[in-house]
């Protein structure tokens, strides 16, 4: 008998400055006199800005009421409201002519992703070629077939040293991390027993490390973890409790996702790690079907992400300005209310 379970956990919204009262980012909701009605989605702003001699720049997530990535939005899916200092409600501002679009994020936005593999004895004796195979499948769902700046993938691996073997260094080139995981052997390995708590603590740190690099560029920054194994821990050189605190405490920029193979894995255990999302295999045959959806989760979260822009309006003299967002998917729409400054303005916008 095969089994393959998916188990979708408390999904940790991405956020970055959200506030106490929701998770709106930036944003705060919606004055009441454009009677838009309950929020099926949320808009949380990451950040905004404008540029001379019109544009206005918001940059959101789009999750759902359940905190799931929404992603595949367009420009034409929205509805820009702006009140100035002399309305007394919002006005609509048609997207047709304010050159409303969704434009690239890369300036502002990296996303990483963490694909840590067990290469322990019993993978490399047993489903080393499901293995591969499925992370070669991983690599070309989640990386844009274009490669992007802002979307780079690095690869680790795992067995019972005290050490989180780095396969592939982060890279934007879906060829290199392809090669990469074409390049593993059967004996790359010289420690048969898993570390698996170590490589979830340091596989950890280096996602935090990623999303402090990027703050001190000025980039707004996501990390996805992406664990397999087909075992427990058993090389036993750090607690269960020390990696779980670790996912815990981690950023909640940080998504985490495990994928399990076979009877030996601790179901409980991986599915306290995949926090964001866990997916169980009862043989190798079913590997690139787990992987795949992983694959499909973490290019979905990646993809919530829109750098969304206008020409407003609104021109020098008329300060502090009132600007609310919404946006409709199907039967689903939300809406975020923020605010510019439109001191500098002039016709025109590039």
């Amino acid at each position: 008998m095969s089994l393959l379970l998916s188990c979708g956990n408390a999904d940790d919204d991405v956020s970055f400055n959200i506030d106490l009262n929701g998770d709106l980012g930036q944003g705060k909701p919606v004055d009441s006199c454009l009677d838009l009605g309950e929020n099926d989605l949320i808009l949380s702003i990451q950040d905004q800005f404008t540029t001379l001699p019109g544009k206005v720049s918001i940059f959101f997530k789009v999750s759902d009421a359940n905190g799931n990535p929404v992603s595949g939005l367009t420009a034409n899916q929205f509805t820009i409201y702006e009140q100035g200092r002399n309305d007394d409600c919002f006005n609509t501002i048609s997207t047709s002519e304010s050159f409303a679009r969704i434009s690239p994020n890369s300036q502002i936005f990296s996303n990483n992703t963490l694909l840590v593999l067990d290469l322990s004895a019993s993978v490399l004796s047993g489903s080393l070629n499901e293995l591969k195979s499925a992370s070669v499948s991983f690599v070309n769902n989640v990386m844009p077939p274009e490669t992007q700046d802002s979307f780079k993938m690095a690869i680790y691996w795992f067995d019972g040293e005290d050490e989180l073997h780095l396969l592939q260094p982060l890279t934007a080139v879906k060829d290199e991390l392809t090669l990469a995981i074409d390049g593993i052997t059967p004996d790359i390995s010289n420690d048969p027993s898993t570390d698996l708590y170590g490589a979830v603590i340091k596989s950890t740190d280096i996602a935090e490390g990623l999303l402090d690099e990027a703050r001190s560029n000025s980039t707004i920054s996501a990390a996805s973890v992406v664990i397999f194994t087909d075992g427990t821990d058993q090389a036993s050189r750090y607690s269960e409790s020390d990696a779980l605190a670790s996912v815990r405490n981690a950023d909640l920029n940080i998504s985490f996702f495990t994928i399990g193979l076979g009877a030996e894995i601790d179901t409980e255990v991986l599915t306290e790690i995949g926090r964001t999302f866990s997916v169980f295999a009862g043989n190798k045959e079913e590997l690139e079907t787990t992987f795949n959806d992983i694959s499909f989760r973490v290019s979905e979260r990646a993809n919530s992400f829109y750098l969304f822009e206008y020409c407003t309006p609104k021109r020098d003299g008329s300060g502090v300005n009132n600007l609310a967002i919404s946006v409709t998917d199907d039967s689903r729409q939300g809406a975020v209310q923020t605010e510019f400054n439109a001191n500098g303005f002039s016709g025109g916008c590039q």
